[in-house]
């Protein structure tokens, strides 16, 4: 895996670079990452924020806040995705998409009681979050 990774919103117009290797790639199942992504399920690859920077097109990065631990960005030509800054975890989700040149090689499934895609993938289905980030850390079963 080469070290530096570039993605783009949907017009490319916002380009963001993150470097190094994620801390964490996975599916969130959760009710506003669903909305938010408009799909039964949410990609994730999570860095430590000095790892993700964007290169192109700053200004016309958009910010929505719906609660404390989501600072979700997005381009405000297009409106296409980028990020989500997770302050709570001290960690920043690129999503998976958003990122193409990444092999994206998920790791775990979180907020599995949420789900409305059941997936038969043989990785840890988490009831919340890891303990490590402050969730119950209850797996599910399959």
């Amino acid at each position: 895996m080469t070290d530096k990774h570039t993605g783009r919103c949907f017009c490319g117009s916002v380009e963001v670079e993150v470097s190094g290797a994620p801390e964490a790639m996975g599916y969130c199942h959760c009710s506003s990452c669903r909305s938010w992504s408009a799909g039964p399920v949410n990609a994730f690859t999570l860095w430590q924020p000095q790892n993700v920077q964007v290169t192109k097109g700053a200004e016309h990065v958009g910010r929505f806040m719906k609660n404390p631990t989501s600072g979700r960005q997005f381009c405000k030509k297009c409106g296409g995705h980028i990020m989500t800054d997770h302050p709570t975890f001290g960690l920043v989700d690129v999503y998976a998409a958003t990122i193409p040149s990444l092999p994206f090689t998920p790791g775990v499934h979180v907020n599995y009681t949420e789900t409305v895609l059941r997936m038969k993938d043989g990785l840890p289905k988490m009831k919340d979050f890891p303990a490590e980030l402050g969730g119950s850390g209850e797996a599910l079963p399959e």
